[in-house]
């Protein structure tokens, strides 16, 4: 079941709408029952086709779903978090983008800010989920997830489980990665996924897998063992929904799944 809502954001000046994902059963364990949460970014392209970039979601809700009637990962709750369209680079990243004109003047950590100070407490408010970092997600692909990176970054143990597709790295000068080297608390789940053909220019191409691997390779020495840290590189996969989708059930299982022997 989805429901949506409309949240009205000081920090962005704007009103944002975020779309909420409830698991098979959820009227029924209503009284009884608390939920994990992961939260997303391009909320517009996770459960609808109607409102999806060119039609195609991630089929996040049916993959859940499936993962759940599965027992793969316990019941718990999505929000799809819309982007602000002609702002979306703006908002996501904290960092000027080269490449990008339309991503002047980064408004990043006022993102942060709306996500973590207006989004997360109108949902625990609103739904009953754990409050526990253990317990919470956020994610994103490409400049969204360079907002759920930075976010977790800059909001140290606000998240336990964090999803990582296609993540635009290179911007200014890999500033991410900068700061990543600095980092001392990690979430205590990590989930990083690339394709080798992510852009229509081989360099490009190169650089968006270079940067990942860079990445995980501070990771690791941060600590990150096999249990904490799932590395997917997907060979032919693109920078689109379609892949992101793909890539959705093991990213879920990995985040929020009992890991065997732990």
């Amino acid at each position: 079941m989805l429901v949506t809502h409309d949240i009205h954001s000081v920090y962005l000046g704007l009103t944002r709408r975020i779309t909420v994902w409830l698991p098979p059963g959820f009227q029924r364990r209503l009284r009884t029952y608390r939920y994990s949460v992961l939260y997303l970014n391009d909320g517009q392209n996770l459960f609808d086709p109607s409102r999806a970039f060119v039609g195609t979601t991630w089929q996040a809700g049916e993959t859940a779903a499936d993962l759940v009637r599965r027992k793969r990962i316990p019941p718990m709750l999505l929000v799809g978090i819309d982007h602000g369209r002609e702002r979306r680079g703006r908002e996501y990243l904290p960092v000027e983008d080269e490449r990008n004109p339309t991503a002047r003047r980064p408004l990043g950590r006022e993102y942060a800010e709306f996500v973590t100070r207006e989004v997360m407490p109108f949902v625990s408010r609103t739904y009953p989920v754990l409050r526990t970092a253990s317990a919470t997600g956020f994610g994103g692909s490409s400049y969204g997830a360079v907002a759920a990176l930075y976010t977790t970054l800059v909001k140290p143990g606000t998240f336990g489980r964090l999803l990582l597709e296609s993540p635009s790295l290179y911007v200014d000068r890999a500033h991410l990665l900068r700061l990543a080297r600095k980092v001392e608390q990690w979430p205590s789940r990590i989930y990083l996924g690339v394709g080798t053909t992510e852009t229509g220019r081989d360099d490009w191409n190169e650089e968006t897998l270079g940067n990942v691997l860079k990445l995980e390779k501070i990771l690791r020495r941060a600590g990150l063992g096999e249990r904490r840290l799932r590395l997917r590189v997907a060979p032919g996969a693109g920078h689109t929904e379609s892949a992101w989708a793909a890539r959705l059930p093991e990213a879920l299982e990995f985040l929020f799944g009992t890991i065997r022997g732990s």
